[in-house]
């Protein structure tokens, strides 16, 4: 057993409120040596999909027995189960709402649970912040070493999100927007992107299916919030400050970002807006 745990935090709960922390309080009072990384707790409120995608981003780079707390859950109280899934790449616990849809097709999974068992939960759970009395107890139980088998009965099915926009036809492509972050780079779900020399070569995400598609990147053509975009550019710094451009992220995501400056403000748009994309065959 990992003498010092890692537990991955994401929530929508803001930093404003004693939320989080009294979310790492309970853990720390049930398993002392665990080490908390604060994943995100910006997550617009509510929003399962961005959640999603957000964890989807940043699993692999976390040792594999980490485990992922992840309170974005809508339906609190409701009859949506609390689930724990062990996975060859991490531990999730989290709601059955979907908030896991982009991370599991990705890893094997070994076991998935209801978390139901109230020795792992604080006594007289509320119908309003399971994240203190049911997810986290649980997360803390399971780094303290409790097998995730002794949490409850096999979960029956998970819930699973509808895939975001991906269509991929011609010369077109149609897409969504799937997170704005901090700085305002407006990131879609065109993707994977990956250079080529002077070309990008997409490798389609989300069930679209196809083959890769290459893809020279002067010669594209990005269509959000009412501008156009001409050409994919490596990095922010290829143009002047100010200047609205595209570029690939981090992720491998097709963004539209600002040289320092916010795409979100400059273009108006918001999660689930389209976005599509022309280039010659």
């Amino acid at each position: 057993m990992n003498t010092q745990p890692i537990i991955a935090l994401l929530t929508d709960f803001g930093l404003a409120d004693a939320y989080v922390g009294t979310m790492k309080g309970v853990i720390l009072s049930i398993c002392r040596s665990a080490r908390l990384v604060d994943l995100t707790h910006s997550i617009q409120p509510q929003n399962v999909r961005q959640a999603a995608y957000v964890l989807m981003t940043a699993f692999r780079h976390f040792p594999p027995d980490t485990i992922f707390l992840v309170v974005v859950d809508p339906g609190v109280g409701t009859e949506r189960q609390p689930i724990a899934v062990e996975t060859a790449h991490g531990v999730y616990v989290a709601p059955n709402n979907g908030v896991l849809s982009y991370v599991l097709p990705q890893v094997e999974v070994r076991h998935a649970v209801v978390l139901a068992e109230p020795r792992y939960q604080l006594p007289g759970p509320s119908l309003t912040f399971h994240g203190r009395d049911i997810f986290a107890p649980a997360a803390a139980h399971l780094a303290d070493g409790v097998p995730i088998t002794a949490l409850g009965p096999t979960l029956p099915e998970l819930v699973k999100l509808d895939p975001p926009h991906l269509t991929i036809r011609g010369g077109s492509i149609e897409g969504e927007v799937i997170h704005i972050d901090h700085f305002g780079n407006v990131i879609t779900s065109i993707g994977h992107l990956a250079w080529e020399g002077d070309n990008l070569i997409l490798t389609p995400q989300f069930g679209a299916g196809g083959e890769p598609v290459r893809l020279a990147a002067a010669g594209v053509r990005v269509s959000i919030g009412g501008r156009t975009i001409s050409g994919v550019q490596p990095t922010y710094g290829r143009t002047t400050p100010g200047t609205l451009l595209a570029l690939v992220g981090s992720s491998g995501q097709l963004e539209a970002g600002v040289n320092q400056g916010s795409a979100a403000g400059e273009l108006g748009v918001a999660l689930g807006d389209p976005v599509s994309v022309s280039f010659a065959e």
